[in-house]
């Protein structure tokens, strides 16, 4: 194991050019610097590209590195663990700009539709009381349930035909109705 003044002796002499003393810096403290990389980015193959750019990172700028009684490590780990979380950053994908977005607009009618609609269905729902309580069931189970004249007929116990006038003549009632 590498002691703390043998890295920081490390660190000074690779911000002078010393390519053995980089190699030695690689071989005593890449697998924690590793371990950093692969704990934030949870993927081997951007850990390991990563851990790459921390070291040229390192080669770079080794030479403003101070030893101010903290450990050298903690300069290291710190270099590599923000360019880890640059790399997760980057992978989020970028961010859009509200004018390049499609309509992001609300299908759900506004409170103005919602108000007419309601005032509407009021008055459908007063026009369908008028209608005699049969006739009525009978329109709600053709037009909103999708029964079919055939089916009410058997429903009500009533001829084809005679279904059809009652739906034709009940729907005339309230068309009359709804333009009152």
């Amino acid at each position: 194991m590498t002691t703390r003044d043998e890295i920081e002796d490390l660190i000074a002499r690779v911000s002078l050019g010393d390519r053995k003393a980089f190699s030695a810096l690689y071989e005593a403290t890449s697998a924690k610097l590793f371990g950093v990389c692969l704990r934030i980015l949870n993927n081997r193959a951007e850990a390991e590209e990563t851990l790459q750019e921390a070291f040229v990172r390192i080669w770079q700028k080794s030479g403003s590195y101070a030893a101010n009684g903290y450990s050298p490590m903690t300069w290291l780990i710190t270099l590599t663990r923000n360019l880890a979380i640059d790399k997760l950053r980057t992978r989020k994908g970028r961010t859009f700009d509200i004018d390049e977005m499609y309509d992001l607009s609300d299908d759900k009618p506004g409170p103005e539709a919602q108000a007419i609609a309601t005032s509407e269905r009021a008055q459908i729902d007063a026009c369908m009381a008028e209608l005699e309580q049969e006739k009525a069931t009978a329109v709600k189970s053709a037009y909103l349930e999708g029964y079919s004249y055939q089916e009410l007929a058997t429903r009500y116990d009533v001829p084809l035909n005679t279904m059809r006038t009652w739906l034709r003549r009940s729907l005339i009632k309230l068309k009359e109705c709804l333009t009152r």
